[in-house]
């Protein structure tokens, strides 16, 4: 098939398209500053100079598309410089939902998150949420994946406990550790996409992505830290009711390692049940530790 996807220069996106290059299918990737040397060349790729923001720039980068696979998402916010949820994570999906039906073609991916709702959770959630209704509400062959914390070699999670294990005798955590996620492998994740595209019974249906285990915050640093080979880590646990008002003074700092929305997101929690999604596309969800400790090191 012809795929035509967004985000593809990402973490999550260099995988699924490589993994579509695999498949035989041939591939334009949108892309802001033209070919992006971390896909490498391929005689099936090519790239499409445009933004997702701007509807006019996607212009014929669809043409001869079978299908659409839309990956663009943030998870922090500068509105300084325009980058916001609302603007990469709504309007950006009205703007390639738009350009997919003038292009008319039906198929349509999408990689929304756990947690996506319209009542509660963060404004992450919500413009997920309103992303996933235009979606719904557009008439194309839609499916949408909702994965929990996704991790691989280049992730930002994982490497970012990597550094503070290695760097601190005391590693921080906000609040008590408790809180759970389903740490899901970026290679079973785009499994999930590529494998849609030949399965019609996909369409109209929502898939939560997430790990075979359920894991605290605390496991998850105890984990990495075996996989570094330094055994249990020493955690500092920093009460919530004191970071709170820290993460809310130092928000706007860009250097700053967290924001609310982002420390919302945390102790919420990103557990989820991935049986239906391992079922239907034939998946057996890598675990944890195994997929960690095959490339890190200390």
């Amino acid at each position: 098939m012809n795929i035509f996807i967004t985000g593809g220069t990402g973490f999550v996106g260099r995988e699924v398209v490589g993994q579509l290059l695999a498949a035989g299918h041939r591939v334009t990737c949108l892309a802001r500053s033209g070919p992006d040397s971390r896909l490498g060349r391929h005689e099936n790729l090519r790239f499409h100079h445009g933004d997702i923001t701007v509807p006019d720039s996607l212009g014929d980068g669809l043409d001869g598309c079978e299908a659409v696979i839309h990956l663009v998402g943030i998870i922090r916010e500068f509105p300084r410089r325009g980058i916001t949820f609302t603007h990469l994570h709504t309007e950006a999906t009205n703007n390639i939902i738009a350009a997919t039906r003038k292009a008319g073609i039906r198929r349509f991916i999408h990689m929304s998150a756990n947690g996506a709702r319209e009542q509660g959770g963060t404004a992450y959630h919500h413009t997920k949420w309103a992303a996933e209704q235009a979606l719904r509400a557009s008439g194309l062959d839609w499916t949408i994946f909702r994965p929990s914390l996704i991790y691989g070699p280049e992730d930002q999670f994982v490497n970012m406990l990597v550094g503070l294990i290695r760097k601190l005798p005391l590693v921080p955590v906000i609040g008590n550790g408790r809180y759970r996620m389903s740490p899901v492998a970026v290679e079973d994740v785009a499994a999930g996409f590529v494998r849609a595209l030949q399965q019609p019974s996909s369409i109209g249906q929502i898939y939560h992505c997430g790990g075979p285990q359920s894991l605290s915050y605390d496991e998850i640093l105890d984990l990495v830290g075996r996989a570094l080979g330094r055994g249990r880590v020493v955690k500092l646990h920093q009460p919530l009711s004191l970071m709170k008002p820290v993460v809310a003074m130092l928000d706007s700092i860009p250097a700053f390692p967290i924001t609310r929305v982002q420390l919302a997101m945390l102790v919420e929690g990103n557990e989820v049940d991935p049986s239906e999604w391992a079922r239907a596309f034939e998946i057996e969800p890598k675990n944890f530790f195994a997929a960690i400790s095959s490339y890190l090191k200390d």
